[in-house]
């Protein structure tokens, strides 16, 4: 407790932890609304810490021992980015007597740990030790325990993960998403660490939410998943998955539809505005965004607001297929002076073979099609349509991956070269698989060690494809 002796404060706290990149001002729509819920719904003021890995940790405790003053802290940590440095950070702080709460995406899963991991103990163990409990689901589940945390009651709220009876987790279903919560943003309820201490974050991108989780993964599919090639063979796992394979969001949320349109209009009226009286860019998160964009600019437009940019994160195939609407979009941007930035395509591959292992859906050949779109709506609407990485988009390309063979890599090299993707297309930089626990690709692992009777490392949440540790017997 000694961490959080400071000056009294007259206002009940709490405060946010979430992952967050040096030199950014992007908004964090999950937990900048989950602190708006708070302060709307509880009387409590609530702010978001964003924490980079280059943060300094003692002058962070520092900054929350100042913030809560005398008050027991209680502290929310979602969209962590599977961060080793946050969980024991969560774990020193409960150990100090600070309230910690795990919530946000795979709050639940990481929560009560990795599937039987009680047999095989290199498994991730879960974090139920490094929590006080955990919150899966909408933000607004926090209220009961924050007007009742001195009664047990709160403990059998809806989306309540909690340890009970010497080990035990209980886990209370989450409610369903409801919009009327969903409607308003503080965006600046952000902080970092500055000049010693917690800092006020001007953001100017923020997000505005349109579908809550992907239609990809609305309906469950078998994928046959090849083994990785540093198990020689030809061996498949047959699995049933809901979206891409190496997507723990698409397990967490699945697909649970769109917006009303109202509703979306209220997160957009409530940006914050550039110097010029635009509303600041924004991520429309929906992947599928075009079929319902040209509508969406209309009634932008019969409301009166004066739009920067709209970010859009989209599916090759759907991209492809949205063509028509697309362009209606475009002409729409053009006369309101608005930039359609494509900010991400998940490409991912342009090799047919890791394309399929990756469940993406799509082949090369899809990709190259929406390749070609895109640059042919580039010379039509050069003003009102941006894509490439100068422009600031950052599309997904895995590498590497457990499949790379001479033959993927001759593969992919030629289509890089043929259609000029270093050019405009490919990020800076790769970003290699990363395997959550509770995704399909963790079943595939999983299969596999029980087959094999191996064991592959474990970074916390993340399983270690690359790492092959010892062979066990049973």
């Amino acid at each position: 407790m000694t961490a959080f002796r400071g000056m009294n404060t007259a206002r009940k706290k709490m405060a946010i932890i979430a992952s967050y990149f040096s030199g950014e001002h992007y908004g964090l729509l999950g937990p900048q609304m989950a602190a708006t819920i708070i302060e709307d719904h509880t009387g409590y003021e609530c702010i978001v810490i964003a924490v980079a890995r280059d943060d300094d940790r003692a002058l962070l405790k520092n900054a929350l021992a100042e913030y809560f003053g005398a008050e027991r802290p209680i502290l929310g940590f979602s969209t962590l980015s599977g961060r080793p440095d946050l969980f024991a950070l969560a774990n020193e702080l409960r150990n100090e007597g600070a309230i910690t709460i795990l919530a946000g995406p795979q709050a639940n899963v990481d929560y009560v740990g990795e599937k039987d991991w009680a047999k095989y103990p290199h498994r991730f163990r879960g974090l139920s030790d490094h929590f006080t409990f955990s919150l899966h689901g909408p933000a607004e589940q926090i209220v009961p325990f924050l007007l009742k945390r001195n009664e047990e009651g709160w403990r059998d709220s809806p989306g309540i993960l909690s340890t009970r009876n010497g080990g035990d987790i209980v886990h209370i279903p989450s409610k369903a998403w409801d919009g009327n919560y969903l409607k308003k943003v503080n965006w600046g309820n952000l902080h970092r660490i500055d000049h010693g201490g917690l800092t006020p974050h001007k953001i100017d991108t923020g997000q505005v939410l349109q579908h809550i989780g992907c239609p990809y993964a609305s309906r469950s599919r078998w994928a046959e998943i090849d083994y990785p090639v540093s198990l020689p063979g030809k061996r498949k796992v047959r699995l049933l998955t809901k979206g891409c394979s190496f997507c723990d969001v698409a397990i967490d949320k699945g697909f649970y539809g769109t917006l009303p349109a109202k509703t979306v209009l209220d997160q957009i009226r409530g940006l914050p505005e550039t110097r010029e009286g635009r509303k600041i860019a924004f991520e429309l998160i929906n992947e599928n965004a075009p079929p319902a964009l040209p509508h969406l600019l209309d009634m932008v437009r019969a409301e009166g607001f004066r739009l920067s940019q709209i970010n859009l994160t989209l599916r090759a195939d759907w991209l492809v297929k949205g063509e028509r609407h697309l362009r209606s979009a475009l002409r729409s941007a053009g006369d309101m002076g608005i930039k359609l930035l494509l900010a991400a395509v998940g490409f991912e591959s342009f090799d047919d073979r890791i394309l399929a292992n990756l469940n993406k859906g799509v082949t090369v050949e899809t990709n190259l099609e929406a390749i070609r779109l895109i640059r042919r709506l580039k010379d039509e609407f050069p003003d009102a349509w941006g894509y490439a990485r100068e422009e600031g988009a950052v599309h997904g390309f895995i590498h590497p991956t457990p499949w790379d063979t001479p033959m993927t890599t001759a593969n992919t090299q030629k289509n890089i070269h043929l259609y000029g993707l270093q050019k405009d297309i490919l990020p800076s930089h790769s970003v290699p698989l990363i395997i959550h626990h509770a995704s399909a690709l963790g079943d595939w692992i999983r299969e596999i060690e029980t087959r094999e009777h191996i064991q592959f490392k474990r970074e916390v949440s993340v399983i270690g494809w690359w790492q092959i540790g010892e062979r066990f017997t049973l």
